[in-house]
């Protein structure tokens, strides 16, 4: 008897013993966002769910869908900066805008990296973002044209609130 119950202790502080603790690892800043007022606010890694919801967004300019896009588009205060200054706001003039120019220029994204980050600003407002690179290809008159795109999207609520592009022309060969 004596035996089980020292077998039954000794198993005991064994179990005990490697029970270690879950310790709370705090978010590591990946960089920050610098506010209207010059305060830095630290940058987090985010929410991959919305690399999926840029990625479905890319795959629905690919193949024209303009129901898809629409349905991504934020529902109210949708905009797009463009590369050249431009500015489109609200979901009617972007379909109409890509309805145009995917007949004119037939353009097609190839993803090259998506990265996905947080922060919430003074306003106490949880901004999350999706920064991509892309290889355009447009073909214009039967002539192809290369560009290198960098999106900057801003996801809210598994919707596209509004997004930035950057661009420039690939270099030869590049």
């Amino acid at each position: 008897m004596n035996k089980s119950i020292f077998t039954a202790v000794l198993a005991f502080l064994l179990i005990s013993c490697n029970n270690t603790p879950e310790v709370e690892v705090a978010p590591k800043a990946i960089g920050y966002e610098i506010e209207d007022d010059g305060t830095k606010v630290p940058l987090y890694t985010g929410d991959m769910s919305n690399l999926a919801v840029w990625e479905d967004y890319i795959k629905a300019h690919n193949t024209r869908n303009l129901n898809a896009i629409e349905s991504l588009n934020a529902e109210e205060n949708f905009k797009v900066y463009g590369p050249n200054g431009e500015l489109i706001e609200g979901s009617d003039a972007h379909l109409q805008f890509l309805k145009n120019w995917f007949e004119e220029a037939n353009p097609k994204w190839t993803t090259n990296y998506l990265i996905e980050n947080e922060f919430t600003n003074s306003k106490g407002e949880l901004r999350q973002w999706v920064t991509s690179g892309h290889q355009l290809t447009l073909t214009v008159e039967g002539k192809e044209i290369k560009l290198s795109q960098v999106h900057d999207a801003l996801i809210s609520k598994g919707k596209v609130q509004m997004f930035y592009v950057t661009e420039r022309v690939l270099a030869e060969g590049e």
